[in-house]
Parts: C-alpha cells; sequence; structure tokens
C-alpha cells in the first residue's frame, strides 16, 4: 500500500468513528504519530506498511490497514454471516472491524456445526482469487462420520463423476484419506453448499463432526484456539496458492 490519505478518513473507514469524531480526537491530543500529537486530523499522512506501529490512538496502535487478511479458528455454533440471528464470526473480533470500509468478509463459508480454519479479507481481489474454481484452491477437512466406512468411497470421490442431489454438475475429483474406520480427511477444491456433508450423504453416510484444518498449503496455526485469529503475512498468502 502506498500514497497519502486524510488522517480523519482513514480513521473513520478503520471503524474509529465519523469524521467529525476524529477531528475532536485529533484536538483532544489522543492521535500520535512517531510519539507527536496530531491535532488536525485533515492532515495527509503517508500510507506505509508501518503506521501501524508508529500511529496510536489513545494510547493504543492503529488497527491494521486496509488490505487486512486474517486468519480465524471458527468454533462450532458459530455463523459465517453479517446478519443471521445468534452468535456470528464477526462477533469474535474487535466490535469497530464491523464499521471498516472496505468491509471484512469471509472467503466462502464454513456452517454452523464446522469447526477450524476460516479466512476473512477485506481485499475484494484476494477474496475472489481463493474462491475462483480456475486456481484449484484445496480446502483439507476431516470428517467424523457416523457409520464405518463401506471402503468405495475414495474411488466414488476421485471419480469426478459424483452428481449431488439436485445439481446437475458433476463434483470435481476430490482425494480421501481413511483416518480410522469412521474418520477421513477429503481434500476438495470446490466450495459447492455443504458439499462434504452432502459427498458423504451420497456415499450413504453422516458426518457427525467436520473441521477443516487447512487451506492450499496455509495450517490452521496450533497456537490458535477456537475464537481466536491472528493477521496473514505475505507468506501465509502466497501458501494458500501453493
Amino acid at each position: 500500500m502506498s500514497g497519502t490519505v486524510r488522517l480523519d478518513r482513514l480513521l473513520a473507514n478503520l471503524g474509529y468513528g465519523s469524521r467529525n469524531e476524529m477531528q475532536q480526537l485529533a484536538r483532544a491530543g489522543v492521535v500520535n504519530l512517531d510519539g507527536a500529537p496530531i491535532k488536525d486530523a485533515s492532515l495527509r499522512i503517508a500510507l506505509t506498511p508501518d503506521l501501524p506501529a508508529r500511529l496510536n490512538i489513545d494510547g493504543e496502535s492503529l488497527d491494521p490497514l486496509p488490505g487486512l487478511a486474517l486468519m480465524l479458528h471458527k468454533p462450532l455454533g458459530v455463523t459465517c454471516s453479517h446478519k443471521e440471528v445468534g452468535r456470528l464470526v464477526y462477533d469474535l473480533l474487535p466490535s469497530r472491524w464491523r464499521s471498516r470500509d472496505p468491509a471484512l468478509s469471509t472467503v466462502g463459508r464454513l456452517d454452523k456445526e464446522t469447526s477450524g480454519l476460516l479466512l476473512l479479507t477485506d481485499d475484494g481481489a484476494l477474496l475472489h482469487r481463493i474462491i475462483s474454481p480456475k486456481h484449484h484452491v484445496a480446502k483439507h477437512y476431516v470428517a467424523t462420520l457416523a457409520r464405518p466406512l463401506q471402503g468405495n468411497e475414495a474411488e466414488l470421490f476421485a471419480s469426478g463423476t459424483l452428481m449431488l442431489e439436485g445439481e446437475t454438475k458433476p463434483l470435481s475429483p476430490a482425494v480421501m484419506e481413511t483416518l480410522s474406520p469412521t474418520s477421513a480427511r477429503l481434500v476438495v477444491t470446490e466450495g459447492r453448499y455443504h458439499q462434504v456433508r452432502r459427498m458423504f450423504a451420497a456415499a450413504g453416510n453422516h458426518v457427525e463432526a467436520l473441521h477443516r484444518d487447512r487451506v492450499g498449503a496455509l495450517t490452521l496455526s496450533a497456537e490458535l484456539g477456537p475464537g481466536e485469529y491472528r493477521q496473514l503475512s505475505p507468506a501465509d498468502i502466497a501458501a494458500i496458492f501453493s
């Protein structure tokens, strides 16, 4: 990110409040750049990668700049939505991040009863690059099943001929690894509605628990507990497409 922007506009776009409120904050002396107060929020500042470390608001470091990408360990019972009733993934983030412009969105969705690696970003180009079928980004899931595997599931999923109920196009080939008689790892490159659950249903089984632990070569960080998140580095983003 480069160029300059008015401070009040930047802070408003990051969800800190209205531009008038940002002017009031500056006049109150709580906006500091490199240790010195900025009294006029109409000042233009350079959008450099180190700005969040140099600018603080009321003693706290500036939130990440636009171009934010996150890894979140989605817990069970949380919905990937801005509007649905109940607990939402956005409730796990700082409240002002709901007001960011551009908005922060999930990269695809995990259903309410699926846990694991969820990506969020305010970078529309990155979001579409990850979910675009032409990039074939692999999503890795571990499924716990209600009944023992029959033994033919891996061949069925890899065939490229499996048709899900209500659809007219067969699934792309997927890779399955048996982990135990009632658990398996499944790697898919599509993102159809409830795809993994519907695949096992088509094979005569039922998914009791589902967890995503990897997207591309990016693995869910072991230090992140359910509900915790961290910002992705450029190397993390590159790993998604590895």
